[in-house]
Formats: structure tokens, sequence, C-alpha cells
């Protein structure tokens, strides 16, 4: 209307705008776009503004039906995190995997707001994790939580419990035909805990029915049941992410907090109460690294310990003189400039890293998930 385009040029200017990443071409229209619109009486000053607007837009636009789906989308997760967060991280752990935050996340989080988590086990989960029966607040894991554990054992296992309770690791095995593969899964994620004890024992005990002949599967053991002392809660903890991707036991910071309390190391609780403008050290493990196009080279770093996370902003500069710290760290330390944003009452804050220490040796073999897009 305003520059006489025909309907086909106005079509062809929405697509340009649209290609967004893509190099739509917008700049092919400054002449007729600002050309039609002095014809039409506007000023050049008014012309040339409007034709800036629409080219920041095609840098980075969005079509309002997708800001409009989006937003339902947040508002109802919203809801539902808020009102049922039992019935929201159940169904979050069975669409895994999806999205930024990986299974630990979810379920720290949840807990910090009142949910219960209850482990895997053989006797009670099913494939997927469910609400547990007659509690409003808890969450049973699921048997899709084992890593290596295929669905058509599950399943099996589900079905022969159905049929009537197990009554040891061994009936287990031999009701639900589970293979070696099976049983050690099921064993390294503490999913045999109330049929056999403690993992050791799980571990054990498994390994002896997988070394068994077929033929004498059946036949009675006289023999004294070998008694295993259990793990320490460090060993559980790296057994637990190494076979199910999380811990209900302790966080693996809780357990390292003395070393990185001598090394003046806040938590994310201690820098909450910290002023704007306070220089402070903490040290959390990596859960994601983002570097967006359109931040101009800045890194931001969610580190998480055992009273929540910290979001860490890591400028160019200290990104390219610290790269193998701020790309490799498991386990990173940060030394830098609490910022708080007294707009949002001091509910938005973050740590502006000066400087980067990788403290990855102190997990040991803890295996440990981010979710990084460099």
């Amino acid at each position: 209307a305003a520059a006489d385009f025909t309907p086909g040029e106005a079509d062809q200017l929405r697509r340009s705008m649209a290609a967004w990443k893509r190099k739509g071409g917008v700049h092919k229209f400054y002449d007729r776009l600002v050309g039609g619109m002095l014809k039409n009486g506007y000023t050049l000053e008014f012309a040339e503004q409007l034709f800036k607007q629409i080219e920041g837009f095609g840098e980075y636009g969005f079509p309002e039906s997708h800001a409009a789906s989006f937003a339902l989308l947040v508002w109802a997760s919203c809801w539902l995190k808020h009102h049922e967060p039992a019935c929201f991280l159940t169904a979050m752990l069975n669409s895994q995997p999806l999205g930024f935050y990986a299974p630990s996340q979810l379920v720290q989080d949840a807990q910090r707001h009142g949910v219960t988590v209850r482990p895997v086990d053989v006797t009670q989960s099913d494939w997927d994790c469910t609400l547990t029966a007659g509690e409003t607040s808890a969450v049973r894991l699921g048997l899709r939580m084992v890593s290596g554990l295929p669905e058509s054992a599950a399943q099996q296992i589900v079905a022969a419990r159905t049929q009537k309770p197990f009554t040891s690791t061994e009936d287990l095995a031999l009701r639900a035909t589970l293979d070696a593969g099976d049983l050690k899964a099921l064993a390294s994620a503490d999913a045999l805990q109330s049929l056999s004890g403690h993992r050791r024992q799980q571990v054990w005990q498994a390994s002896a029915l997988q070394r068994a002949p077929l033929l004498l599967q059946e036949a009675p053991v006289n023999e004294d049941l070998l008694v295993l002392p259990p793990a320490a809660e460090g060993e559980e903890v790296i057994n637990d992410f190494a076979a199910v991707g999380l811990t209900l036991r302790s966080h693996p910071l809780s357990l390292l907090r003395h070393q990185l309390s001598s090394l003046k190391m806040m938590t994310a609780a201690q820098l909450q109460t910290f002023p704007h403008g306070s220089l402070v050290r903490a040290a959390g493990i990596v859960t994601m690294r983002q570097r967006p196009g359109t931040a101009k080279g800045v890194t931001f770093v969610t580190l998480e310990d055992e009273t929540g996370s910290v979001n860490v902003i890591v400028w160019k500069a200290l990104a390219a003189r610290q790269r193998t710290e701020l790309l490799h760290a498991k386990l990173l330390a940060v030394h830098g400039t609490w910022q708080r944003d007294e707009d949002s009452g001091g509910q938005v804050c973050h740590l502006i890293a000066g400087f980067l220490r990788d403290l990855t040796p102190l997990l040991g073999g803890l295996t440990t998930p981010s979710r990084d897009f460099h």
C-alpha cells in the first residue's frame, strides 16, 4: 500500500524477511520500497526507517503463529510444573531425550520442589516412570532408566511379576527369562536391591547366575551365601550416574564440599546472599554450555551443585584465553563478579567470569552429562 507493490512483490519481500539466517536478500528491495514510498509522499527519513526495521526483522524475526503456539506450551508447562510437579516430572522423564535438561537436573529440581523420587526396582517399576499409588507427590523411576536394558526385557519382568511376586534374583531371572546382559544392567543400576541387597551383592549374585550351566539352573544350591560389604557413598554415586544417569543419593559436590570450601568456593545458595558487584568464587558440575549466534561470542554456562544452579557469563576474550577449561571441564570453578538485577527484585543473578579453573580430577570416575551448543 505504501510503495505500490504488487501482491507478488509483497510476497517476495515477505519471503526474504522470513529467510532469517539464510540471507533472504531484503537489501534487494531497497530501491523499489524507498522509491515507491517517496513517490507516494512519504519522507526519505520515514522510508529508510521502515526499511531498517524490515532488515532487522530479517536478521532475527519470529512468526507470530510460532510465538503464540510456543507461549501456549510454556504457559501449560508452567501450570503443570507448579500444580502437578510429580506428574510433570514423570512425563518429562518418559519423553527423554528432549530439551535442555538432562534427567538428573529434572529430578533434582523436582526434589527441591517437594517431589519424592523412588529408585528403579524390579519389584515395583514399570517400563515407564510412574506416579506412586497412594502418594500425591511421589514418582517411581521406570526400567527405561536402566542403561542397556531393552524394553522387551522390561516387559518380561512386568509380565512375570504380575503372575506372582519375585522371591529372589534367581526367581526373577528364571521366570522373566533374562539373559546375562539383562541381569548385569539391572544389578549395575541397583534395581535388584529388594531381592539381593546392596549393589555389590546384586552384581555378585547376577554374575553367579550368569555362570551357572543352563541344565543346573533349577537345581538347589546348598552353600552359604557370600556376604559382601557395601560400597562407599562416593562409589555408589559414580555407579548411579553410569547406570541410570542420575543419583538419588548424595549430590557429588556434597561429597566434595570440604575440599571446595578449602578453595573458598561458594555454593549456589550462598551466592544468593551476596550483593551486586561482589567478588566471589563458585564451582559446579557443568550441565550446559551455550554460545548463541546472536550473542557476539559470549558463552553462557550453567553450573550445578548440591544447593542449586549458577548461571555464568563468559565474555569472548576470556573464552579465547581459556578455551580448554571452558569447553572441556566437567567440574568448573569460576572466579568472578556477582551481578544481581535489582529491577527483577534481585531474582535474576549471574556470575561474570574473570578466571576459569578445571577441577574435573576431583570427580574421579564420575561421568556427568552436559548439553553443549558451541
